[in-house]
């Protein structure tokens, strides 16, 4: 018989094809059950295909009484309780790299959407208010020049600067592992996080989840930020608090935010969704076919791998040290 792979939602066709030939691959979303049904259902499922939008706790995993493997369709996994999957000898692989340079291009679309004001602009238009051209209509901020501060220079926190580059901007960042090779390479400084955070014009955000960086952003950090600084976050939603951010935008006292991501995710802060200087986009930063058709692939690949007694190639760092803390899977 053909194991069975439990896929939360549906996702690319090329995918699902795949999976389908070679495994029995049962499909949560559409059938009017939750994955803890399907689980107590499907005891002898082997592999778990699941999305950042779902929650793999304890009790999930448990269910999963014959589970090899959690094949996460995203970089992010903060969604799934690792160390107990590694407790249980379950693998928790990602989707690293393909997103990088998607997640970047939509960090430059917010922070050029909210310097140049351009959803207020098609709002302005849509709604028959322009009547022509005039020196002080929707005034934005140039970047040539502007100080962008990139909080995490990972993969995406660089690619996010080297665009930044282009558009004649000075980088700083703040990194918890200093990257000497980049400022050398690139020209980045080095800043401490208080530092970063009065200095720039521009905050990115690139950092992943963690209890550690909850709430990075709260009252003390925004209040450090200039008056006319722009925030961006295309990172995850708990990295900053949202409420607080609500506030300070509501008083004028940054200039702009773009948020792809929010705190309670899919529900956003009622205040945010009244201002005009703060851009909101749903969860779109690896949006596009080919980087999500990438994704899917790895998830397949992981699967494949996995079931078939290999060490998946995009097993989490977590996975990957566990002998560092003690942990041993079965």
């Amino acid at each position: 018989m053909k194991p069975k792979v439990i896929l939360t939602q549906t996702y690319q066709k090329e995918a699902i094809e795949q999976l389908q030939k070679e495994f029995n691959l049962i499909i949560v979303e559409g059938s009017s059950k939750s994955l803890a049904e399907v689980l107590k259902e499907n005891p002898d499922a082997e592999a778990l295909i699941s999305f950042l939008s779902d929650k793999i706790d304890k009790h999930i995993i448990d269910l999963g009484k014959n589970l090899k493997i959690i094949a996460n369709y995203a970089v992010g996994y903060n969604n799934i309780d690792v160390g107990y999957a590694i407790k249980k000898g379950v693998l928790v692989t990602n989707t690293p790299d393909v997103l990088t340079d998607t997640t970047a291009d939509l960090t430059m679309a917010l922070i050029l959407a909210v310097s140049r004001r351009i959803v207020e602009g098609d709002d302005f238009v849509r709604k028959g208010q322009f009547k022509g051209w005039g020196a002080n209509l929707l005034l934005g901020k140039e970047l040539k020049g502007a100080v962008l501060g990139i909080v995490g220079m990972g993969r995406i926190g660089l690619a996010a600067a080297l665009r930044a580059l282009v558009f004649g901007m000075r980088v700083i960042y703040y990194d918890q592992t200093r990257k000497e090779h980049l400022e050398k390479k690139y020209g980045f400084e080095y800043m401490s996080f208080p530092d970063l955070v009065q200095q720039a014009d521009i905050v990115s955000l690139h950092i992943p989840s963690s209890p550690e960086t909850h709430h990075l952003f709260n009252k003390d950090v925004f209040d450090l930020m200039k008056s006319d600084a722009i925030f961006i976050n295309a990172s995850r939603g708990d990295l900053m608090d949202e409420t607080y951010l609500a506030e300070t935008l509501e008083k004028n006292e940054l200039f702009g935010a773009g948020l792809d991501v929010y705190e309670c995710e899919p529900q956003v802060t009622e205040k945010l969704k009244q201002l005009k200087n703060v851009v909101l986009v749903p969860h779109l930063g690896s949006a596009t076919y080919t980087t999500r058709l990438a994704m899917a692939q790895i998830t397949v690949d992981n699967v494949k791998q996995a079931l078939s007694g290999r060490t998946p190639q995009n097993l989490v760092e977590e996975w990957k040290n566990r002998g560092e803390s003690g942990e041993s899977g079965k």
